[in-house]
């Protein structure tokens, strides 16, 4: 089945197997490798990326329901040679250790940063609440990270968002 996306700002049209998971066809068609094979049941996050702006496991999403849409994967989150600021922020609070949960830490923070409202967290559920420590804690919950460095995540995603 043919198919046609845009990944990271580039037009592809590409026959597609139905059954293939998006991330197989970033991971293996597209060589774009930034986005990781966790759990591969949408549980860990570290496949996260953009899809139409919003956050996606791509191990969950179908590479056919893609068709006409923008994918940005942490490859494309940079400009050119010049880093995202969440990817920056991320180097200066050391917010990773063996970075295998990283790519889907980024994606899923730059995904956050653009959505308004309250979360599980929030008191007022009418409010657009301040990303306070425990609101970015709560909206990143679907992204796991095995080596803990949870508390540098969350300061890095805290100074991009002030």
């Amino acid at each position: 089945m043919d198919i046609t996306l845009q990944v990271n700002g580039r037009p592809h049209t590409i026959d597609v197997d139905p059954r293939t998971s998006l991330l197989d066809l970033l991971r293996e068609r597209l060589g774009l490798t930034g986005s990781k094979k966790g759990c591969d049941h949408g549980q860990c996050g570290s496949c996260t990326v953009l899809v139409d702006g919003r956050r996606a496991n791509a191990c969950l999403a179908l590479a056919v329901a893609m068709d006409g849409r923008a994918v940005t994967t942490v490859e494309g989150l940079a400009d050119g040679e010049e880093l995202h600021p969440l990817q920056a922020a991320f180097i200066e609070h050391d917010a990773f250790q063996c970075g295998y949960c990283t790519p889907g830490q980024l994606c899923s923070a730059a995904g956050m940063l653009g959505e308004p409202g309250p979360s599980a967290v929030t008191g007022d559920l009418m409010a657009d609440p301040a990303l306070t420590p425990e609101e970015i804690r709560e909206r990143m919950s679907g992204n796991l990270c095995r080596c803990g460095a949870y508390v540098n995540i969350v300061s890095a995603i805290s100074e991009v968002a002030r």
